[in-house]
């Protein structure tokens, strides 16, 4: 469905040590950056797209917006709790501590963060296990 998705920042180098370790984390792997440019990108696997991108708008200016968010997606329930700790550890602040979330469906587990630019973020895990 997407192609890519683009997340604005002011500071690059900020937001690149914000995200180069939270995806590692989640094991997406970085497929380029550009610091002259400055822009950066990760790759889902196998597949080469969705690209999630990470710069600074075209027009040069950055706003977060009310209602977009980017979720990431988990391996584990266990993944969702280490990847909002280190969001947190890295400049990050709480919009939602892991839980389950029946009200989107029985096995929706997430925690929501914001970056250090105030982009919302969350990190889910589907699945039925706890592990």
């Amino acid at each position: 469905m997407f192609s890519h998705i683009y997340i604005g920042t002011r500071d690059f180098d900020r937001a690149l040590a914000f995200y180069r370790p939270l995806l590692a984390l989640l094991g997406v792997a970085e497929r380029f950056c550009e610091p002259q440019r400055p822009w950066a990108g990760w790759q889902s696997s196998p597949e080469p797209r969705p690209l999630l991108l990470l710069g600074i708008p075209f027009e040069g200016q950055h706003e977060p917006g009310n209602g977009q968010m980017v979720a990431l997606l988990a391996a584990s329930r266990a993944q969702v709790d280490e990847a909002h700790r280190l969001a947190l550890s890295l400049g990050g602040r709480c919009e939602g501590p892991p839980g389950l979330r029946p009200e989107y469906h029985a096995n929706y587990y997430g925690a929501y963060f914001r970056d250090t630019e105030g982009n919302k973020l969350c990190v889910a895990c589907h699945e039925a296990t706890a592990g």
